[in-house]
């Protein structure tokens, strides 16, 4: 089993080369130059190696368990947990008026690749903290955040989103958990499910955001509120006194993730739990995508995470594992040398490469939506609508397909425990599913990104790419533009399809959804890739080695990956009908 190395220079290099970290400079105060830039990640990644990493396969073996109504962590995450917090991790991109530190979020994107990859059960925690902290942030009144945020940025507190329940998954307007007035306060009364860290003994408090319906609220998501549920009910001093009405009912068995608590929790089973209402009445749902869209950014991080971490280990094993003659056949062979293993090695390196420069492009978008003032600002958050649902939906597909070639790699071994690059597998397994599934990804791409506004925030982004391909097509990696230009072309006539069929009919023409979000991932993969190698041959601090590296990465993703855009372009020009006639009936034999 390999250790985990925090890949610094790489993702350095996507955020100053790929996703020009540079564009932020104007809106910030105090710019982050390179050597604080350095110093944090650098400080990340000691934390990650040394902390977090050597905690992720004990955990996944012990698990967690509940004991007297409350959860009980694996060993070593509290301590690792207590290490993140008082490192001052979890308020990076924080408000600087409620303790945080006021960083771009991309830092904090970047510090949180080595948390995730290091051990993705752990990161679960964080990550939910930070999706209430900036749902609090956005939508609570001054007095509730005055009393949360500071314990919640200083990591003391942590956060959990409270959606799901057993009648309402992906349909949220059939949430039944109900809010009643009482006072000052409302008290909550229902059952949530599938609560990830919705119980542990990491933290003095845990701040529950739970949707819930008031006494006569509209129907469907127009009816749903959102309440702050504290599982301890603070004191006049703002400290944690007593037991609120939360109750953890069990813990999920699961495929992966196994140290992540994913819990049932009840609300109100005696006096009702008391809830402070966040944002206005039946104004829920705008909070809810807060912590939603917060959150499926972050699951792609956790795709890209995964990958490195897979990667990782296939790689050190490629090299480790001897089997077979060398091409002159005249010594047993490490199986890096075996052209298939070198195929599937750099499958997972160029997706790897791609991924990691469309996160990190998503996150200063991201940053640019927050921090720029008129049209800039209008730009970028449309593009990072837009690039949500493919961060969230493209990244951990891809997620699949490489920790399964790690695996693979193994051989036998990656089929045995002991080797540990199994637990990355079952662990990925469930990022395709939590946060909105990939299916729901796709649908919100073709229809609230691409039908609402008539194509028009896509048309953009298609027009970038080609004006960036463009100049590529006289410079030194013009044959590799000259491929995306292709791809580009036919994406386009691609796009004007999804477009008809949504015009059409919004319902059957998601039925292209899926193979429009892959293509989309695929094509913005490919164009990020090129702009990472025209960018690597140009930068002085890459040695040849390096650029060479790169040479290849992007050489085989435009050769091996990217046509994997034209076959979802052939489902979508030419396979609508055959997915509009279908219905349960045809699945009687």
């Amino acid at each position: 089993m390999s250790e985990y190395l925090y890949p610094i220079n790489d993702i350095l290099f996507s955020l100053r080369s790929v996703a020009k970290t540079e564009r932020l400079t104007p809106y910030l105060e105090d710019s982050v130059d390179n050597d604080l830039l350095e110093a944090i990640l650098g400080e990340a990644g000691k934390l990650a190696e040394q902390v977090i990493a050597p905690i992720n396969a004990s955990g996944d073996k012990e698990g967690s368990r509940v004991e007297n109504g409350e959860v009980i962590e694996a060993k070593g995450f509290k301590e690792a947990f207590k290490a993140y917090s008082e490192g001052g991790w979890i308020g990076l991109s924080g408000d600087p008026e409620y303790g945080g530190q006021g960083l771009p979020s991309y830092v904090a994107t970047a510090v949180n690749e080595g948390v995730q990859a290091a051990n993705l059960a752990f990161s679960l925690c964080p990550l939910l903290s930070l999706g209430a902290i900036e749902a609090i942030s956005l939508h609570a009144s001054a007095e509730l955040k005055n009393l949360y945020l500071p314990k919640m940025l200083a990591g003391e507190w942590a956060g959990t989103m409270n959606l799901t329940e057993p009648a309402a998954g992906s349909d949220l307007a059939a949430i039944a958990c109900k809010a009643t007035a009482d006072g000052d306060v409302f008290r909550i009364k229902g059952q949530k499910i599938f609560i990830t860290w919705g119980d542990h003994q990491m933290s003095d408090n845990i701040i529950h955001l739970v949707l819930a319906r008031l006494p006569n609220a509209p129907d469907g998501v127009k009816g749903i509120s959102l309440f702050i549920v504290p599982k301890f009910i603070l004191d006049d001093l703002g400290k944690p006194a007593h037991r609120n009405d939360v109750q953890v009912v069990s813990v999920e068995h699961k495929m992966g993730i196994h140290a992540s608590p994913t819990c049932v929790m009840s609300f109100g089973d005696k006096e009702g739990a008391v809830g402070y209402l966040v944002g206005q009445e039946n104004e829920g749902i705008k909070a809810m995508f807060t912590m939603m869209n917060n959150a499926r950014q972050g699951v792609g991080l956790q795709g890209l995470a995964i990958s490195e971490r897979a990667y990782q280990q296939a790689l050190a094993y490629a090299k480790e594992r001897k089997q077979g003659m060398n091409a002159e056949r005249t010594a047993r062979a490490a199986i890096i040398e075996h052209p298939d293993v070198l195929r599937m090695l750099m499958t997972m390196k160029s997706q790897i490469d791609a991924m990691r420069s469309l996160i990190y492009v998503a996150a200063v978008e991201n940053d640019m939506s927050h921090l720029a003032s008129g049209d800039d600002k209008k730009h970028a958050i449309a593009r990072t609508a837009l690039y949500t649902p493919i961060v969230k939906g493209w990244i951990t597909e891809q997620a699949q397909e490489i920790t399964s070639l790690a695996v693979q790699v193994h051989g036998g071994m990656g089929f045995i425990e002991e080797t540990g690059v199994a637990q990355h597998a079952r662990d990925a397994r469930i990022l395709p599913i939590y946060e909105g599934t990939n299916g729901i990804q796709a649908i919100d791409l073709i229809g609230r990104k691409l039908h609402s506004d008539k194509g028009a925030a896509m048309m953009s982004l298609l027009a970038d790419i080609e004006a960036e391909v463009a100049e590529w097509q006289t410079s030194s990696v013009s044959a590799y533009a000259d491929k995306v230009k292709a791809v580009l072309d036919q994406a386009k006539m691609a796009t004007e399809t999804c477009l008809t069929a949504m015009q059409k009919n919004p319902v059957l023409g998601t039925g292209l959804a899926y193979s429009y979000m892959m293509l989309m991932g695929y094509l913005v993969g490919a164009w990020l890739q090129v702009r990472a190698l025209h960018a690597a041959q140009n930068d002085e601090k890459l040695d040849e080695s390096q650029k060479s590296s790169w040479e290849h990465s992007v050489a085989f993703y435009c050769d091996h990956v990217l046509p994997r855009a034209l076959g979802h372009i052939h489902s979508i020009m030419f396979g609508s009908t055959t997915v509009d006639n279908l219905n349960k009936n045809v699945f009687n034999r």
